[in-house]
């Protein structure tokens, strides 16, 4: 009898508290469809967590673990030293601080163990001090309070990045693009295919490809200058650029831009260039503990007392106020998944 291969890579999902259902079973899924394909398990894992106590996502689906921390420790120095160990959270990631697990990923890298993450793990990657230096991805909408926390890592708004033994990921779909760029790494573009039928997937997405829909298309808006301009503020939101210097970049007069932005945005530059600083001040009040003071100063504001007005008449709420609902909802949020 014909000896079947042995499992090419062995991989642990440590979940997180309110980690994404999504990321994390497009992943799983991926590998298993992969194994099908090939008719033998080329790809096995097990899922950890901290206690070895059963995970609830974001959604109240709770996931069954197959080990602790403790135990994945031990298997470091072991026969059950897996080949890869993946993070796998999502909303309230920036309250999970645990240094157990931090030694527990700087140990398993330093033992060339791929580490690698879902959604917003990568904040916990960042807090083991793994991606200082290093390229990373994350969900965009997590990216601002990420990058003003973690300054050392360099951050792009990608499906997933892989530099050397790191592999981030944004989460969403994105998890699918990240394992099938194992797989093929592994066995090549055939197997992908393969596997891309059973997902029902008509393409292999670069890791470089937009996490968000185009500006042209989130937006609605078909004007290549609008949009020209729209991408430079959305570029400089800590030193906001004057109009007459959006003017110089746009090679457009003053006028031309204001009639422009009240033709397609139904309001004016100075206006439009506001809001998108304070929906990113709005991101950093509810991902973030920046004092409101920091978070002013990152979006643009020459003071916390002219951010505050600003935002009160956009928002009918203080910065304050913006955080401490926030609060109230994850508190909320927590009493009401069923445990």
């Amino acid at each position: 009898m014909n000896k079947l291969p042995s499992p090419k890579r062995s991989l642990v999902f440590f979940l997180v508290p309110h980690f994404t259902l999504l990321p994390f079973s497009g992943a799983i899924e991926t590998l298993r469809i992969a194994n099908r394909m090939l008719g033998y398990t080329a790809y096995d894992w097990r899922i950890a967590s901290v206690d070895g106590e059963k995970v609830y996502s974001s959604s109240g689906i709770g996931i069954e673990v197959n080990s602790s921390l403790a135990d994945e420790r031990r298997y470091l120095t072991g026969g059950n030293r897996p080949n890869m160990a993946i993070v796998c959270s999502g909303v309230y990631v920036e309250e999970f601080r645990n240094k157990s697990v931090n030694a527990w990923l700087r140990e398993a890298y330093n033992r060339n163990v791929i580490i690698g993450s879902l959604c917003t793990g990568a904040h916990v990657l960042a807090s083991a001090g793994l991606l200082n230096g290093k390229r990373c991805a994350i969900h965009w909408e997590n990216l601002p309070g990420f990058a003003e926390n973690f300054p050392q890592a360099e951050v792009y708004a990608d499906l997933y990045e892989i530099d050397g033994n790191l592999y981030t990921c944004a989460g969403g779909t994105a998890s699918l693009d990240m394992m099938l760029n194992i797989i093929g790494q592994d066995f090549g573009e055939g197997l992908v295919n393969r596997v891309c039928e059973q997902h029902l997937t008509d393409r292999v997405r670069n890791a470089n490809d937009r996490q968000r829909l185009p500006l042209r298309a989130r937006l609605g808006v078909q004007n290549s200058k609008v949009l020209q301009i729209i991408e430079l503020m959305e570029a400089n939101l800590a030193e906001p650029l004057s109009l007459l210097e959006i003017a110089d970049h746009a090679d457009l007069s003053r006028r031309q831009i204001e009639r422009l932005f009240r033709q397609e945005m139904g309001r004016s530059p100075a206006r439009y260039y506001l809001e998108i600083r304070l929906d990113r001040a709005r991101h950093l009040l509810v991902q973030s503990s920046m004092p409101v003071v920091e978070v002013a100063v990152a979006c643009g504001f020459v003071s916390a007392s002219h951010f505050s007005k600003c935002y009160r008449e956009l928002y009918n709420r203080s910065p304050q106020q913006e955080r401490a609902e926030r609060k109230l909802v994850k508190s909320s949020n927590r009493s009401g998944v069923v445990v």
